[in-house]
């Protein structure tokens, strides 16, 4: 397991009455997911090596969610059934106006304990990869995050980082999300963020003065996914935008972990500091394709069975 991802698997319960708020739809699609739950089943439809380290319910979703995650030849040796509480729900709809209806039901996910964590033997693993999404809410999980990071950090592992901002989530307690953000920040190898989390976590208000202030606070790289816009690249106190591949969507779902699958896969075995500008040229390009490859299905699980290394030939 050359690489390892760490967070949330859950269930996402998406409406699919067009506009309908959640206490009127009546009809909704399963689909697995969880940003680092996401990032491994990339890395996996890829060809890579990857483990999954998570909780889910002893039910039938967390059940199937450890089905999928081996489908995709994802090491589940450390997703933990939890028979006292449920997997993890988002109930999600989008209104005519644009705006979500979500209601999150929080279960396993939050109880996977630093105890578990402490457990995984990180012998043969080169990259550690942390979606925060709900690590930096309250649980066990966010004492194993830590646990994780800084055992990685002592064993000279590729440390990955994406902060996976959901506002529906946080609310008022984004100064606290912030605050972690910084930390996994400073000592992350790799970032990957949106612009609105860029600017969010630096306090900024433009791209410009995020990407100024995360050239200092990052000692590693980083990468702002801008859309149609490209890519911006963060590397040796320089930005570079890298294009993005002309795409008509089908559904973004999962094209951020998409990207950051592509790139952990093509960093393992590789001395991330002896990559230049041209190395992470490709490296992005090539995410950037797996990012659109993503958007031309409905659901990421769905798109990461189209999901291959031949796009990057």
């Amino acid at each position: 397991m050359s690489v390892i991802c760490i967070g949330e698997a859950l269930i996402d319960m998406i409406c699919t009455d067009k506009g309908s708020s959640l206490s009127d739809g009546q009809n909704f699609l399963k689909k697995p997911g969880g940003a680092p739950t996401n990032v491994a089943a990339a890395i996996g439809a890829l060809g890579g090596e990857v483990s999954l380290s998570a909780k889910v319910g002893n039910d039938p979703f967390g059940r199937q969610m450890i089905s999928v995650m081996q489908d995709f030849n994802v090491n589940t040796k450390h997703v933990h059934l939890d028979s006292k509480t449920f997997t993890t729900f988002a109930f999600v709809s989008l209104l005519l106006d644009g705006e979500r209806d979500f209601v999150f039901n929080r279960g396993a996910d939050a109880e996977l304990t630093e105890a578990e964590v402490d457990a995984i033997d990180l012998t043969g693993v080169n990259i550690v990869h942390f979606g925060s999404a709900t690590a930096f809410l309250s649980g066990p999980l966010n004492a194993a995050y830590y646990s994780l990071k800084d055992r990685a950090k002592k064993d000279g592992k590729i440390i990955s980082f994406d902060p996976n901002y959901r506002h529906l989530l946080f609310g008022d307690k984004i100064p606290s999300f912030i605050k972690q953000s910084m930390i996994f920040l400073k000592e992350a190898d790799f970032t990957k963020l949106s612009d609105e989390e860029a600017m969010l976590i630096t306090e900024t208000e433009t791209l410009e003065e995020a990407t100024e202030a995360l050239l200092d606070i990052c000692p590693g790289v980083f990468a702002i996914t801008l859309g149609k816009e490209g890519t911006l690249l963060g590397l040796a106190g320089k930005t570079y935008i890298i294009p993005s591949i002309p795409v008509k969507p089908v559904d973004t779902t999962g094209a951020g972990d998409a990207f950051v699958g592509a790139v952990l896969y093509q960093l393992d075995g590789l001395n991330i500091q002896d990559l230049d500008f041209a190395a992470w040229k490709k490296i992005v390009e090539n995410a950037n394709k797996a990012g659109a490859r993503t958007c031309e299905y409905l659901g990421a699980m769905e798109a990461f069975k189209n999901l291959n290394n031949s796009i990057f030939n």
